[in-house]
C-alpha cells in the first residue's frame, strides 16, 4: 500500500511525502515513491498523515458501585479508532482485596476478541501487603510495567502514605512506573459531608468540594515522596495551574515527573457547573472543570513543555438513568466524561489556535505517551520500522461534534455543539484500513494485546 502526497508529521518536522506500506508496518517513506506493479493507492491530497493516536488513559467496562460504564471494549474501542486513536490503555482494577491476577484476567476476558484497537493495561493498586511484591513480579512478567495508585476514595480505591512510599520503593526497585490520581481524600470527603448537608441539589458544589488546594496538596505531597524514593511518577489528569508550577519545580530539579492532562481541562471550565436544571450532571468528572485561568495556564505548560501527555480519561456514564441518579444529591452522581472518540479532531483543530505546531501535537496525543509507557517506537510514530498506524486528517471539512452523530454509547458530549476544522478520514491500523471517509469499515475487531515495559 502506499499514501500519497500527505503532509507527513513527523516528530519535529513535518513535511510533503508518501509512505509505504507492507505488511503491518511502515516500509519506506520519502518524496514520489513510485507505486509497485498491484501497489494499492491511497490518495492523501490536502490531508495530515499522523501517527495513530496513543490514549493511555482509558475506563472501558469499569464498575462503579451498583453500575458500569456505558462503554465497553466494543463500544468505545470502535469509538477510538473513529476518531483516530489506535491504541489504548485501561486500568485492570482488582475486586477489594482480590489478587491482581484475578484483575488482569478479568481485563483480558472483557477485551480479548472485542478492541478495534490494540491495547495495553495499567494495573491498580489499592493495597500494600506482604503479598504485593511477588503480584507485582508477576504482572511485570506479562508485559503490565505500570501501575495505579489513587490519594483518594479511602476504604475502596485508595491507599495511604505509608502504602504509597512502599509502593514508590517497589517502582524504584523493579524499574517500573506509578501513575498517581491525586487529591487529598480525607479534605474532600470532609467538605463533601459538609456541603451535601447544605445544599446537597447544587451540582456546583461538587466543584466546591474539590477545589484546587486539594489536588495541589496531593500533586506536593506525591512529588516529594517519589524525590525522597528516588522514583520516577506520572501525574495523571493534572487540571490546576498550582499542580502544574509543582510539577514544573519538579521537572527544573531534575526530577521524573510526567504530567498528563485531558481535553476537558483544556476546553472547558467550571461555569458548566452552573447550567440550567440538570446538565451541569453532564460535566461532573474527578478532578472537577476548573476555572479560566488554570484553562490559559495549562496551555501554557503545553507550550513550555511541562506537559507530556493529553490523554482522555474516558468514563462514560450515561445521562438519562446514570447520572441522574444524583439528581438530589451531588454526591450520586457518578464521575466520569466521555471522549475517546474526539481527541485528535479537537486538539488538531484547537492546538493551533493555541500556538502549537502539528509536530507538538502529535507528540502529546502519540509520541510521548508511547515512550513512557514503552510502547515506543512500534507505537507513536510515522518512522520505517514502526506499526504502520497512521491516520488522514483533512484541514478543509469542518464539522460539529453532536451526541447524535458520535459512536460512544452514551447519549451526551460534553464537546456539544463544537466545531472541528481538523477531521478523521482515514485510519489504518497495522496497514489495514479500519476507517474510510469517516466510517469504521467493520464489525469485527482486529485489535491485539500490547505488552510493555517502561
Amino acid at each position: 500500500m502506499l499514501i500519497k502526497n500527505a503532509l507527513i508529521i513527523g516528530e519535529k518536522e513535518s513535511f510533503e511525502g508518501d509512505i509505504r506500506i507492507e505488511g503491518e508496518r511502515i516500509h519506506e517513506i520519502g518524496p514520489a515513491l513510485h507505486a509497485k506493479e498491484g501497489e494499492k493507492l491511497i490518495h492523501a491530497e490536502g490531508c495530515l498523515a499522523v501517527p495513530g493516536g496513543v490514549d493511555v488513559h482509558t475506563h472501558f467496562d469499569m464498575p462503579c458501585g451498583e453500575i458500569r460504564t456505558s462503554d465497553d471494549f466494543y463500544t468505545g474501542t470502535r469509538a477510538a479508532i473513529a476518531g483516530g486513536t489506535t491504541t489504548i490503555m485501561d486500568f485492570s482494577e482488582p475486586a477489594k482485596g482480590a489478587s491482581l491476577q484475578s484483575g488482569l484476567d478479568c481485563w483480558h476476558e472483557k477485551a480479548g476478541g472485542r478492541s478495534f484497537c490494540d491495547y495495553g493495561f495499567h494495573m491498580t493498586l489499592s493495597r500494600c501487603d506482604e503479598q504485593i511484591e511477588q503480584e507485582i513480579v508477576s504482572m511485570i512478567a506479562q508485559g503490565v510495567t505500570t501501575f495505579k495508585a489513587y490519594t483518594a476514595y479511602k476504604g475502596d480505591l485508595g491507599v495511604d502514605d505509608r502504602e504509597l512510599y512502599r509502593l514508590l520503593k517497589l517502582m524504584k526497585k523493579y524499574g517500573t512506573l506509578l501513575m498517581v490520581h491525586c487529591e487529598n481524600g480525607d479534605i474532600l470527603e470532609e467538605r463533601r459531608k459538609e456541603l451535601g448537608k447544605e445544599a446537597p441539589e447544587k451540582i456546583i458544589n461538587h466543584a466546591l468540594s474539590r477545589p484546587n488546594e486539594v489536588e495541589h496538596e496531593a500533586v506536593s505531597r506525591v512529588i516529594d515522596m517519589a524525590s525522597l524514593v528516588g522514583a520516577p511518577v506520572y501525574i495523571v489528569h493534572t487540571s490546576t495551574r498550582q499542580a502544574l508550577d509543582e510539577i514544573r519545580r519538579a521537572k527544573q530539579r531534575g526530577m521524573s515527573v510526567f504530567c498528563e492532562t485531558c481535553p476537558q481541562y483544556l476546553l472547558l471550565t467550571e461555569k458548566r457547573y452552573s447550567l440550567p436544571g440538570f446538565e451541569g450532571a453532564k460535566y461532573v468528572c474527578s478532578p472537577p472543570l476548573r476555572t479560566e485561568e488554570d484553562r490559559r495556564r495549562l496551555w501554557q505548560g503545553i507550550r513550555e513543555d511541562v506537559v507530556d501527555t493529553i490523554s482522555t480519561d474516558h468514563c462514560s456514564f450515561l445521562f438519562y438513568g446514570q447520572k441522574s441518579q444524583g439528581r438530589e444529591d451531588f454526591r450520586k452522581i457518578p464521575n466520569g466524561l466521555p471522549g475517546v472518540e474526539h481527541r485528535l479532531e479537537l486538539l488538531y483543530s484547537c492546538g493551533a489556535a493555541s500556538g502549537l505546531d502539528y509536530t507538538k501535537i502529535a507528540r502529546l496525543t502519540a509520541g510521548s505517551p508511547a515512550r513512557i509507557m514503552g510502547l515506543y517506537p512500534k507505537k507513536g510514530v510515522i518512522a520505517p520500522g514502526s506499526d504502520a498506524d497512521i491516520v488522514l486528517l483533512t484541514r478543509d471539512c469542518p464539522k460539529m461534534i453532536t451526541a447524535a452523530s458520535q459512536m460512544q454509547a452514551v447519549d451526551y458530549t460534553p464537546y456539544e455543539g463544537m466545531e472541528v476544522s481538523h477531521c478523521v478520514r482515514d485510519v489504518f491500523l497495522r496497514g489495514h484500513q479500519a476507517v474510510r471517509a469517516g466510517k469504521v469499515l467493520t464489525k469485527v475487531p482486529k485489535g491485539r494485546y500490547l505488552p510493555h515495559r517502561v
